[in-house]
This record gives structure tokens, C-alpha cells and sequence, in this order.
């Protein structure tokens, strides 16, 4: 990374089915200044996250589209170079959202200051965007309770392996989906879920009522398509949906139809399906970053980040994940830890 230019990597067309690296481009400009009340910061990580996918659509979600020519968008952790806001000083770290570059600058409002733990990383697996849209989305709306069954899709990636940790610590029986064999025993043999299932060569209903004898209370969807449709059929009354996303149908030409069931299996099994974003509750998360922090110390919760080198890898990096490879937390450092 050079002192005196600001890569970016840029949104060169918007894909019209699986996402290629042909898809981005790059370019370099002049590290920008920071304007009165804001703080011009530097990319340490750069969070990778199916939503990246949904953002390059021209339908907003929940935030705008990202433009054709534009910064990619992206979840970022950053280190504070200069400030022309009281509230930051140089060398203080936030989370914040300055896309795929070295640079950025922002209004300071929008920048939230972390305390410097080590490894930094933790800020965007465990205690960032990623452990606490586990932690809001299982127990906030999923409300397990003692001795029921969680089930979660995407279970060997970023948000599904806390969210089966999670339900662990509060007394359910954990089972979760994936991708691989490799991936089924690493949720079962390392971090104690009760149950894993590989949606690629097990048949899925089946494969649930062997994993969920006693049918599924909540169910934490991450996929969408036909695996939130099998584990709608199995779910218990009064269950209840998170929806988180539906990374099976972001990369596609020909998403799937939504699944049979809603809304009759809804109204018949009284379940609540329901979907959110972690900055709904943003007010509590202080005590969301406490509660994890505490966790990992006591070893209750484990953590695996796929950190992958270089700003310019990002979009591979990015392909890579929508595709499966990662196992746990996948970000991309752009710049050395301070």
C-alpha cells in the first residue's frame, strides 16, 4: 500500500448471474482530505459478506445500490489518521463503512470507536458485525429456550458458527447445514453442535428428522431456497424463522421460487418468521460486544477467521466466499495491525 494514493476497487458492471472478477475494476487516486467534523481513516480489514452480493443489484435493500463505477461497499475496520472532530484523535480505531480502498473519510458520527484488543480482526468476526448479528438475530428474535432445537443454515460460515455456539450456551440441542464433510465435523468436533447435516450429499427432510427427532423451534436461515422450505415443513408450532439472508439466491440468473408452505404452514403451526439487520439494534450493542468478549475469554465460544492478504484479492476473495470455500469469518487485510 503507498503512502500518497488511495487504491479502490470499483464496481465495473453489475452481474447478471454468477459474479466474476471481470466484474470489478481498480483504480487510484488521491488520498482525500478530511472536511470539518469528519475523520479521514485508513483500511486495516475489510469485511466480506454475502451482502456484498445483494448490494450490487439495482434494487436497494437496505442500503443504496452500490453505482456502476462507484466503491465496492463493504463493512470496514480502520484505523483514524487525522480528525477534525473532538470525539476522534489519530490512532484510534472504528468500525466503519469505507468500502473496498486504502482510504476514506467520514463524519465522525458515523465512525464507532473500538477499544484496541488484539488481534484488531475480532472486531469483524466475534465482536463486529458478524458475532453480533448472531447474538441480535438467535436471541432477540429467535428467543430459544432451554432444551429446544436450533437449527441453522450456513452453519460453518461467519454468522452460522456463533449462532450454533450460542444456542449451545443457552441450553438447546445445536444442528446445523453445510457445505462439506470437513466442515459437518468441524461444527460437531470442535464446537459442539449436536448435529450437522451436508445439504450437497444428504437428502434433507430425512436428514432433518434424524438431526431434529423432536422437530426444530427456531430455525436460523442464512440460505433461503429449497433448505429454508425443508426446514419450514419440520418446524414445531409455535416455532419461529430468522430470517438473516438468502445467500443461495443472490448469485444466480434464476433465483428459486419462494418455498411452499407460506403462508399455510404459518398459520396452521402459529410460527413467527421475521427478518432483520443487525443496526436495529445498534442501541444494545455494548452489551452484545461485553457478553461475546466474555464468552471467548471463557473459552465458550470459539473463533475462526479466513483472513486473505491484499486489497486487490478482494473480489476473488469475495467470488471464493459466495461459492463456499471459507470456513468461519472471511475478510481481507489491507494494511498491518498497528
Amino acid at each position: 500500500m503507498s503512502d500518497d494514493v488511495n487504491r479502490q476497487v470499483l464496481l465495473a458492471e453489475r452481474p447478471k448471474a454468477k459474479l466474476e472478477e471481470s466484474h470489478f475494476t481498480r483504480r487510484d487516486v488521491p488520498i482525500p482530505e478530511p472536511g470539518d467534523g469528519e475523520a479521514l481513516t485508513r483500511t486495516l480489514y475489510i469485511s466480506l459478506d454475502a451482502a456484498n452480493r445483494a448490494w450490487m443489484s439495482p434494487v436497494a435493500t437496505y442500503t443504496k445500490p452500490v453505482e456502476i463505477g462507484g466503491v465496492m461497499d463493504g463493512f470496514t475496520l480502520a484505523e483514524v489518521v487525522r480528525s477534525n472532530d473532538p470525539s476522534l484523535a489519530p490512532g484510534d480505531i472504528v468500525e466503519c463503512m469505507n468500502g473496498w480502498q486504502d482510504y476514506g473519510v467520514a463524519p465522525a458520527r458515523h465512525l464507532h470507536k473500538v477499544s484496541p484488543i488484539k488481534p484488531l480482526s475480532r472486531w469483524l468476526s466475534a465482536l463486529g458485525v458478524t458475532g453480533k448479528t448472531a447474538y441480535f438475530g438467535l436471541l432477540d428474535i429467535g428467543q430459544p429456550k432451554e432444551g429446544e432445537t436450533v437449527l441453522v443454515s450456513a452453519a460453518a460460515g461467519a454468522v452460522g458458527s456463533f449462532v450454533g455456539q450460542i444456542a449451545k450456551l443457552k441450553g438447546c440441542r445445536a444442528v446445523g447445514i453445510a457445505g462439506s464433510d470437513d466442515k459437518c465435523r468441524w461444527l460437531t468436533d470442535e464446537l459442539g453442535f449436536d448435529a450437522a447435516i451436508n445439504y450437497k450429499t444428504e437428502d434433507m427432510t430425512p436428514a432433518l428428522r434424524a438431526a431434529c427427532p423432536d422437530g426444530i423451534d427456531v430455525y436460523f436461515d442464512n440460505v433461503g431456497g429449497p433448505i429454508l422450505e425443508a426446514a419450514l415443513f419440520q418446524t414445531n408450532q409455535n416455532g419461529r424463522i430468522v430470517c438473516c439472508g438468502s445467500v443461495s439466491q443472490y448469485d444466480t440468473a434464476t433465483p428459486d421460487p419462494g418455498p411452499r408452505g407460506v403462508p399455510g404452514l404459518l398459520v396452521v403451526k402459529r410460527i413467527k418468521m421475521q427478518g432483520f439487520i443487525v443496526m436495529d439494534f445498534y442501541a444494545r450493542r455494548q452489551q452484545a460486544e461485553s457478553d461475546l468478549a466474555a464468552w471467548i475469554v471463557d473459552g465458550k465460544i470459539k473463533v475462526r477467521e479466513d483472513i486473505i492478504e491484499g486489497l486487490e484479492n478482494a473480489p476473488a476473495a469475495l467470488i471464493g466466499l459466495l461459492a463456499g470455500e471459507n470456513t468461519g469469518k472471511r475478510m481481507v487485510r489491507v494494511a498491518p495491525e498497528p
